[in-house]
């Protein structure tokens, strides 16, 4: 999704965004698991998309261990979550990872098929600051060459902490990145940028490669409209219908496999490098500050579709359509309430 320079110009408007975000979590959220369920026969194949991003790193185990439930897991690849999003509206795969807006931008683009089950994760989220560079407060981005991804997830966190600080969108020198990650790392090696707003691993290997430094003074993940969910677990409508129970297998096998990696941050650092490829002391910076679980609320979301539409980047506010877009039902039936 592109920025217009209507979108632009509205999130340099200062506006009151209603409700309160969700108290931060300061450890893992370890899901309380039901009974393990009894295996399908005959077994059912599902399709999954996945992104090689730290915050899903649960399921590079998901396969092997759904598959003693009855479920063959056919796991397909993806560089960004609108291609995911994308193969989930066409039906071309059952279940995949896409990013916390993905349902709300969906749903505005009367895309009916996609229907999120959990969120994953959150992580603190901090400018990337080439060095040299001096950044302390929100003002100080006037005039910085600022690279972003244009309707990404972070982008939205962004956005919405500007618009909350009072600072002109349009005032900032904006570097639109297409193309993944690396390429923020490239352009701050080559010196083309003084701020990047990613993600992980490439926050990471650019302070690591002593290229920039994250300014922990500013953190856009707490912006009351968007939050610091990373993403979420959806399947299509679909699936849902005709392959619920294997969905209910899937789900339960993503938090059990979530609850192991997440008893302590050496193992997360280690699944988050074996996922993703990292080295160590990349992997063991990014489990530093991230934290699986399920924190997704329908109200936060409720809240970004509403307060995007205002501010001209979702087509039509959706906030009062989504309930049946984000259903918790297969969530709550694997887990002990």
């Amino acid at each position: 999704m592109s920025i217009t320079r209507r979108s632009a110009l509205q999130l340099g408007a200062a506006v009151a965004l209603a409700g309160a975000l969700p108290a931060r979590a300061q450890q893992a959220r370890m899901a309380a698991l039901a009974d393990r369920p009894a295996p399908l026969s005959p077994a059912v194949k599902i399709t999954l998309g996945s992104p090689k991003v730290p915050h899903v790193c649960p399921l590079q185990y998901i396969a092997a261990e759904a598959r003693p439930l009855g479920v063959e897991i056919e796991s397909v690849s993806f560089v960004r979550y609108a291609d995911i999003r994308t193969a989930l509206a066409s039906g071309s795969i059952d279940m995949g990872a896409i990013g916390p807006a993905d349902v709300p931008i969906a749903v505005s683009t009367n895309l009916r098929n996609i229907i999120g089950l959990f969120g994953v994760g959150e992580s603190v989220k901090n400018p990337i600051v080439r060095k040299g560079v001096t950044l302390e407060s929100w003002s100080d981005l006037i005039g910085k060459r600022v690279a972003i991804a244009p309707g990404s997830a972070v982008w939205f966190q962004f956005a919405a902490t500007l618009t909350e600080q009072n600072v002109p969108y349009n005032r900032l020198n904006i570097v639109n990145i297409q193309g993944g990650g690396a390429p923020f790392v490239q352009s701050m090696q080559r010196g083309d940028i003084d701020v990047f707003i990613g993600w992980e691993p490439f926050e990471s290997q650019a302070v690591l490669q002593d290229l920039g430094y994250r300014q922990t003074k500013l953190d856009y993940s707490t912006s009351r409209a968007v939050g610091a969910e990373l993403g979420l677990l959806a399947a299509t409508r679909q699936t849902l219908d005709t392959k619920r129970e294997a969905v209910r297998r899937v789900v339960w096998t993503y938090l059990s496999i979530q609850n192991r990696v997440s008893a302590s941050k050496a193992a997360l650092a280690e699944a988050v490098g074996a996922w993703t490829g990292l080295p160590a002391n990349v992997a063991q910076n990014v489990a530093a500050d991230l934290t699986l679980g399920q924190f997704l609320t329908l109200e936060q979301m409720q809240r970004q579709a509403r307060e995007f539409h205002r501010l001209g980047v979702l087509q039509r506010d959706v906030s009062g359509d989504l309930g049946p877009y984000f259903d918790q039902s297969v969530l709550q039936s694997v887990t002990r309430r």
